[in-house]
């Protein structure tokens, strides 16, 4: 089997597997109010307004599953969305943005530190980056963080449909050379757009791929 027909099938056991039925399963302010852990999940980082909720919504073909809002800094909760007992998706808090009491934002980010560092189940964080600006000095201390706890992660470059053809791959190669020396961070960066669909095929491809690397499936 080529390497083409390798990844058409895993573009299509994505598909199969993000058209199951998902549902939302909790949100969770606080470490003690986690879900039990069940499969793998798969957390959505990022800045506020990146488009962390308009890729759930892309990557599961739901329109709204996940809310999304104009209003950065809107989800101040992990919020867990699943399908079968196997795969949950994790949308966590936008962070550089808060229209909340700094005591809150404290709270959850507290919560969003701790989550990641002592979730065993957690198979990887997609750190999402706006493609029209490319990693910024924020994005970075997370990649920091990331890294120093050592949870895997990759970045998925979103609005892609917002660049030229030259201009997006300028900002694919820029963003693989920052990622070089980063233990934590895997190689490939995915561009996408939730609202033309670009890229969703291969980021559910990625989480397949994932799910067989761990036995699960």
């Amino acid at each position: 089997m080529s390497t083409t027909d390798t990844d058409d099938a895993l573009i299509e056991a994505g598909r199969k597997l993000f058209a199951g039925e998902w549902q939302f399963l909790s949100a969770a302010p606080t470490i003690a109010t986690l879900p039990p852990m069940r499969g793998i999940e798969i957390a959505l980082a990022g800045r506020s307004n990146v488009g962390k909720s308009s890729l759930v919504n892309a990557l599961t073909g739901r329109k709204a599953l996940a809310r999304t809002s104009v209003t950065p800094g809107r989800t101040q909760e992990l919020i867990f969305f699943g399908v079968g007992p196997d795969l949950t998706l994790v949308d966590m808090p936008g962070y550089g943005f808060a229209k909340a009491p700094k005591d809150k934002v404290d709270a959850w980010t507290a919560t969003v530190h701790a989550y990641l560092r002592g979730r065993p189940n957690l198979a990887r964080v997609f750190v999402l980056i706006d493609s029209r600006h490319g990693l910024k000095p924020i994005d970075l201390e997370v990649l920091d963080g990331l890294d120093k706890a050592a949870v895997s992660y990759a970045i998925v470059l979103t609005k892609a449909d917002q660049l030229k053809k030259g201009e997006l791959e300028t900002r694919i190669a820029e963003t693989q050379a920052a990622l070089l020396r980063r233990p934590a961070a895997f190689p490939t960066v995915f561009p996408t757009s939730s609202r033309e669909g670009d890229g969703i095929g291969e980021l559910r491809a990625a989480v397949v791929r994932l799910m067989s690397e761990r036995g699960i499936g």
